[in-house]
């Protein structure tokens, strides 16, 4: 995938998130929403920085085996039970993006929702991604 990504400077400056991704490729890879659920399917981690790293984990492990990198990666909705934890736990759920996924941002939201499938999730990762 060639991705160019986008942060016009009439925008707030974007801080681990891309505001617009144009993507050329051939194949379009849909992901479905992954949460911390090791492969037992039961969810692992206590804490949202846990939990957000198994959950991307398992993000990119469905994408490596579509054939995708991270960098392929052209939209992330992050689903969170919590928005304010979310923030205040920011810095660190950034430095375990880019030590999973890299600094190749796609666009992102992050969005405040009751509760995921499983009672005990905190987050839940989808998205797609552009493949050469």
């Amino acid at each position: 995938m060639t991705a160019e990504r986008i942060d016009p400077p009439d925008l707030s400056p974007a801080t681990g998130f891309s505001h617009a991704v144009v993507a050329t490729g051939s194949r379009l890879v849909f992901l479905a929403g992954q949460t911390a659920l090791d492969t037992d399917g039961k969810v692992t981690g206590t804490t949202l920085p846990e939990q957000f790293g198994k959950a991307l984990t398992n993000l990119l492990t469905a994408l490596r085996a579509a054939g995708g990198t991270p960098s392929d990666l052209a939209r992330v909705t992050v689903y969170a039970t919590d928005v304010a934890a979310y923030r205040a736990h920011a810095a660190e759920l950034g430095g375990i993006w880019r030590q999973l996924a890299g600094r190749d941002y796609p666009a992102m939201a992050v969005v405040e929702v009751v509760r995921l499938w499983d009672e005990e999730a905190m987050v839940e990762l989808d998205g797609f991604a552009v493949l050469p």
